[in-house]
C-alpha cells in the first residue's frame, strides 16, 4: 500500500471512529454506513480532483486490502 493510499484510508477510518461510533455495523446497512462518510470523501475526493466515485472504490479496495493483512497477520500470529 503506498504512502497517500494509507493516509486516506486512516484519515476516512478515523472520520468513520467517530460519525460511526454510536452504530452497530452488524445491524446497519452498508448504504447507511457510506452515507455518513460521504462528507470525509467528498472533502478527499475535491483535495485530489478525482470523482466521489473514485473515492469510494479506492476505500472500498484499500479497506479490502488492510483487512486481509490483518488476517495474514493474525493467521501468522496463531503458527507461532
Amino acid at each position: 500500500m503506498q504512502n497517500q493510499d494509507r493516509q486516506i484510508l486512516d484519515r476516512i477510518n478515523r472520520y468513520a471512529d467517530e460519525a460511526l461510533k454510536d452504530i452497530d455495523p452488524q445491524k446497519t446497512p452498508v448504504s447507511f454506513q457510506l452515507e455518513k462518510l460521504r462528507p470525509i470523501m467528498e472533502e478527499i475526493a475535491r483535495e485530489n480532483k478525482i470523482s466521489l466515485e473514485e473515492v469510494f472504490i479506492k476505500y472500498m479496495d484499500l479497506a479490502s486490502e488492510a483487512a486481509v493483512r490483518r488476517e495474514q497477520d493474525l493467521q501468522g500470529n496463531l503458527e507461532n
